[in-house]
C-alpha cells in the first residue's frame, strides 16, 4: 500500500448508507415506518451521498421492509442526494418506480452455489432477470446500478476467480448500460492486496462507469479494505449505521462496515466525506432502541478520538505533591 492513502488532501470520498436496507432487513423487530422515514431524513441531514431506503420484496420473504412504498413517499428529499432501492424482479421494479425510486440496484452473485443458495436460480437465469428490469427502467428513465455479491469469495466454493468477476462486470456495463457496478463482499472474505488487484483492473477497463465498494467486517478487516481500495482508485463505498447487518454465512460476525467508523478515520485522514460528524453520531445513537439491541459500531461508545475527558477532581492535588517531590 503506497503512501497516498495515508494522506487524503481533500480528495471527495462518497459513503452510501445501505443499513436502512442491507441493516434492518436482517433484524427481527420491524422498525415503525415514521420511524424508518425519520432515520432516512437524519441520514439525508448528515450528508450522505445516497441512501439505500428499502427492498421492493416480498413482504413475506422480508416483512422488515413491508412497509416499502410508504417509506420511500413519506422521506424528504435533500437535493444532492440519491435515494435507491433494491429489486429483485419486474413487479419490485415497477412498485419502486411508481414510489419515485432515483435508482434501482439490482443483486446477483459472482459464485453459481451463492447464487442458487441466496436467489433459487443460476447466474444465467439470474442475469436474464436483470436484463428485464433493466430494460423497464431504462424506458422509465430511471437507472440502475448492479451488485456483484461474493465478489471476493464464496463462502461454499472458496475463492471465485477474478476474471469471472470481471466477465459478469463486462456483460453489467456493456449490455445493460448500467450506471455503476459494486463489487460486494458479501461474508467477509475480502482481504487489501486481493480488494487492490480488482478495484485496479476495473478501473483500468472501465474508468468512467459508477464503482462502489460494499464490505462486512466479518473477519476484521473491513476498514483495511476500505483503505485498499482507496488507494486503488476507489471513491464510493458502501456502509451501515451502526455495523448492522450480516449474512447467515457468518452466523456471530459483526456486519456491514460502520458508516460513523469509516466517516470517522476518513476525516482524520483529510478526506472529504461530506459527512457531518455531530449529525451522523445522532442518528447512530438512535438505532438500538428502534432495533432493540446494542449495535457493533464503536464510535458512538467510544467517541470521537478528540472528545476529550475531564482530568480528575484532585488532578491540581496531584500535580502539587508531584511537583514538590522534585526530580
Amino acid at each position: 500500500m503506497s503512501a497516498t492513502v495515508w494522506n487524503g488532501a481533500g480528495r471527495r470520498v462518497y459513503l452510501q448508507e445501505v443499513g436502512t436496507r442491507d441493516g434492518l432487513q436482517a433484524e427481527s423487530a420491524f422498525v415503525p415506518t415514521a420511524d424508518k422515514v425519520a432515520l432516512v431524513d437524519a441520514l439525508s441531514d448528515a450528508g450522505l451521498a445516497k441512501v439505500e431506503v428499502t427492498a421492493f420484496v416480498s413482504p413475506a420473504a422480508i416483512p422488515a421492509l413491508r412497509d416499502a412504498e410508504q417509506v420511500l413517499r413519506e422521506i424528504r428529499r435533500v437535493p444532492g442526494v440519491t435515494y435507491t432501492c433494491l429489486v429483485p424482479n419486474v413487479r419490485g421494479a415497477e412498485r419502486a418506480i411508481e414510489s419515485r425510486a432515483d435508482e434501482l440496484n439490482l443483486v446477483m452473485s459472482a459464485s453459481e452455489s451463492h447464487n442458487l443458495a441466496n436467489l433459487r436460480m443460476t447466474r444465467d437465469q439470474s442475469y436474464a432477470g436483470l436484463r428485464a428490469v433493466a430494460d423497464l427502467a431504462r424506458g422509465a428513465g430511471v437507472p440502475v446500478t448492479i451488485s456483484l455479491s461474493c465478489s471476493f469469495g464464496c463462502p461454499m466454493d472458496g475463492d471465485v476467480p477474478e476474471d469471472e468477476v470481471l466477465a459478469w462486470c463486462a456483460r453489467y456495463v456493456e449490455e445493460t448500460g448500467a450506471r455503476g457496478v459494486t463489487l460486494c463482499d458479501t461474508t467477509g472474505m475480502a482481504y487489501p492486496t486481493q480488494v487492490a488487484r480488482l478495484v485496479q483492473a476495473f478501473r483500468a477497463r472501465w474508468p468512467g462507469t459508477e464503482l462502489t465498494l460494499h464490505f462486512h467486517n466479518t473477519r476484521g478487516m473491513g476498514l483495511a479494505n476500505v483503505l485498499a481500495a482507496l488507494d486503488a482508485g476507489a471513491d464510493r463505498f458502501d456502509a451501515s449505521l451502526g455495523g448492522i447487518g450480516g449474512c447467515p454465512y457468518a452466523p456471530g460476525a459483526s456486519g456491514n462496515v460502520c458508516t460513523e467508523e469509516v466517516a470517522h478515520a476518513l476525516a482524520l485522514m483529510g478526506y472529504d466525506t461530506g459527512i457531518a460528524m455531530d449529525r451522523l453520531l445522532a442518528a447512530a445513537r438512535r438505532l438500538p432502541g428502534l432495533i432493540g439491541h446494542e449495535v457493533p459500531g464503536q464510535i458512538t461508545k467510544a467517541g470521537q478520538r478528540l472528545d476529550l475527558h475531564p482530568r480528575p477532581a484532585d488532578f491540581e492535588a496531584i500535580r502539587a505533591r508531584a511537583l514538590a517531590r522534585g526530580g
